[in-house]
């Protein structure tokens, strides 16, 4: 039931409020409805007091139970208990401020941090291992449930190595060094001496023991796989095999002479590079060469691809770039590349100067003849373009053009290209148009010129200097 208000009327004792019987029987409905029958789910039951800021059970040693519905949580501040969990809803720490006592096990499954000592009763679990019972300050022993001291910790360890002593071993005989008592003494050999300081033994070698940067002389020695640093050899050298990546002359403008014995030739396995120039006496057969020099060919060359730069010529002849480059014939002083026989041209070419072809030349934007007039043929059916925009076109029946001048222009019909265009014609200076066309004397059927006609056959419209005119025709005689 839901709360009844009573009607106390819109004045005192106006009489438009409740009876006293109705009011109070309200007043009984609310409290009925507030306290109900006792352990009524629904109200405020008898054996629970609310009162001086405390909620209290009035059945001696009664619990109070706060159950939220279904899966929700009690929420007491920013603490949260859901069923044995308790949590912070604001993600805090949870403090407790007095000490804690617990007859059950703690168990922590993180971290835990301890601010000043840990006092130990009986014994103390941690996680699921051994069973800490105390903490021992003597001598070690085997126990698995006691906890050791620094002091106790030391004191082993101070005689385990009172105990020890360190085993050597040389490539010849043994020896040992009581760890407690004794040191270890390192002794020079021979070319060596050694030196003791602090915690370092450094070991010296004197001159009866070649070093790498001293000057020594070696005799009779073998040297197996060496790597040798700029030597210098004085007398001659005899290898079977002699592996380097320079081989340079040692006097000044000096050659360097490669001389097999008998008929043993010098043969270049790799490709080879001539950076300066090669000048071969005999006969040189190579497979490739490359050159980055000038390379002087007085007799026939006969080659497989010939390399130079980025020009490529293959034994067909062909000539082509590595790149981008162009390939330029370009003869000393007065010379000419002259070409004996016929070119087949399939790309674009281009010509810097003037162009010769039997006697049309072509030099700049002019296109002249040195010899007769220049006759432009397209095959039959074809046209004639002019100009690479499409700005002139010649047919057989039409010619288009932005401008054509011609001393005499003779045409059937003369109209405009544009569609609703007009057709001006125009003169130069005070010229005028001339119409050279028969006449006669008479109009339409009325006779002489003195008899117009009243009205004329139609009108002939006409700009005249840019303004629209209009002039009247007759049908002829």
């Amino acid at each position: 039931m839901a709360r009844q208000a009573i009607n106390i009327g819109s004045s005192a004792n106006d009489g438009t409020g409740d009876p006293l019987r109705t009011a109070f029987d309200k007043i009984n409905d609310n409290f009925v409805e507030l306290y109900g029958s006792d352990n009524d789910i629904k109200t405020l039951d008898a054996n629970l007091d609310v009162n001086n800021f405390a909620i209290t059970s009035g059945v001696t040693n009664g619990n109070i139970t706060i159950t939220p519905n279904g899966t929700g949580n009690i929420a007491l501040g920013s603490i949260t208990i859901n069923g044995s969990q308790v949590s912070s809803n604001d993600s805090t720490q949870i403090t407790i401020a007095d000490n804690i006592q617990t007859t059950g096990t703690l168990n922590v499954d993180g971290a835990t941090a301890l601010g000043s000592t840990l006092t130990v009763g009986t014994s103390m679990a941690l996680a699921t291992g051994a069973t800490v019972t105390g903490i021992d300050n003597g001598a070690l022993g085997s126990s698995a449930t006691l906890l050791a001291t620094q002091g106790a910790i030391k004191t082993y360890v101070d005689s385990q190595v009172t105990a020890q002593d360190l085993d050597l071993a040389g490539d010849s005989g043994t020896g040992a060094v009581d760890l407690d008592s004794q040191s270890l003494t390192i002794t020079g050999g021979t070319g060596l001496t050694s030196v003791a300081g602090s915690q370092t033994v450094t070991m010296n070698i004197d001159a009866t023991v070649a070093t790498l940067t001293g000057s020594q002389t070696l005799t009779n020695k073998v040297l197996t796989s060496p790597t040798i640093t700029a030597p210098t050899i004085n007398g001659a050298l005899t290898t079977t095999s002699l592996t380097t990546n320079d081989i340079t002359t040692n006097g000044s403008n000096a050659n360097l002479t490669l001389d097999p014995q008998g008929t043993g030739t010098i043969e270049l396995a790799a490709a080879t590079n001539v950076t300066g120039n090669l000048g071969v006496s005999g006969t040189l057969n190579t497979a490739d060469v490359a050159t980055t020099g000038n390379t002087t060919v007085s007799g026939s060359l006969t080659t497989g691809t010939f390399n130079v730069g980025d020009l490529n010529i293959d034994a067909s002849g062909k000539f082509t770039t590595d790149t981008n480059g162009n390939i330029d014939f370009n003869p000393s002083g007065t010379g000419v590349v002259v070409i004996t026989s016929d070119v087949t041209h399939t790309g674009t070419q281009t010509t810097a100067g003037q162009l010769n072809v039997d006697n049309i030349r072509i030099d700049g934007n002019s296109i002249s003849s040195t010899s007769g007039s220049i006759t432009l043929s397209p095959l039959a059916g074809q046209n004639l373009v002019l100009g690479a925009t499409g700005n002139g076109v010649v047919t057989a029946s039409e010619f288009q053009a932005t401008l054509g001048e011609f001393v005499t222009l003779r045409t059937d019909t003369l109209s405009t290209d544009t569609s609703d265009g007009d057709l001006a014609i125009s003169t130069q200076g005070t010229g005028t148009i001339n119409f050279n066309t028969p006449t006669q004397t008479t109009i339409g059927s009325a006779g002489g010129a003195s008899a117009i006609p009243g009205a004329p056959t139609g009108y002939l419209k006409i700009k005249i200097a840019g303004t629209l005119r209009v002039i009247p025709f007759y049908d002829q005689a």
